[in-house]
């Protein structure tokens, strides 16, 4: 196995993980830390249970969660909970929301084009790359540099995105009939040309 493909599962397992916890953490409201490795796997069931390291990995990534924003640690009677934060909630459902955009990306498509189009002055330039980067892991393409194209309706997700990154108006969400010379897009997208 390759360097390349070993990182990229690596990738999609720490994801995984990080949905898992964050899922974890919404059911139960407060989640006791020494708790949130089996927990897990039960909610998952994607991960050898016997694993050393599992519980290692859980734990760091709660802690990265932490640092973002999106978990916060509570201390209850001497015990170190996990907790959900207002960020962590909207994270959880960016993440739903790309789940329903992969379903919905299997229904036949109705002809129209939908676009973001965004002005994100240069110093935010941090924000303009996050939001490109979720943009392409959404499965947006890009068109031109800051206009991303996608062929089903997506408009939750535009929504959540702005949301997500305190855009508002820089960012626009268009749905058009057509776009010149879009071949490319259609076979990018498995489209019937």
């Amino acid at each position: 196995m390759g360097k390349v493909e070993t990182a990229a599962r690596f990738k999609r397992r720490k994801g995984y993980v990080q949905k898992a916890l964050l899922a974890t953490v919404e059911l139960t409201g407060l989640l006791l830390l020494t708790a949130a490795a089996p927990n897990m796997l039960r909610l998952l069931g994607k991960f050898d249970r016997y694993n050393p390291k599992f519980d290692y990995q859980t734990r760091s990534v709660a802690s990265r969660l932490a640092a973002k924003g999106h978990l916060q640690f509570v201390k209850k009677s001497g015990k170190t909970y996990l907790e959900l934060t207002p960020l962590g909630k909207r994270r959880l459902e960016l993440e739903r929301q790309k789940s329903a955009l992969e379903k919905r990306s299997k229904k036949r498509w109705d002809g129209r084009w939908r676009m973001i189009v965004f002005d994100i002055p240069e110093k935010h330039r941090r924000t303009r790359n996050q939001l490109r980067n979720m943009l392409r892991d959404v499965g947006f393409t890009q068109l031109q540099a800051s206009v991303w194209v996608y062929p089903y309706d997506c408009e939750e997700i535009a929504t959540l995105l702005k949301a997500e990154l305190r855009v508002g108006a820089n960012v626009l969400y268009v749905v058009v009939e057509h776009i010149e010379y879009d071949t490319r897009l259609r076979h990018h997208f498995g489209l019937k040309l």
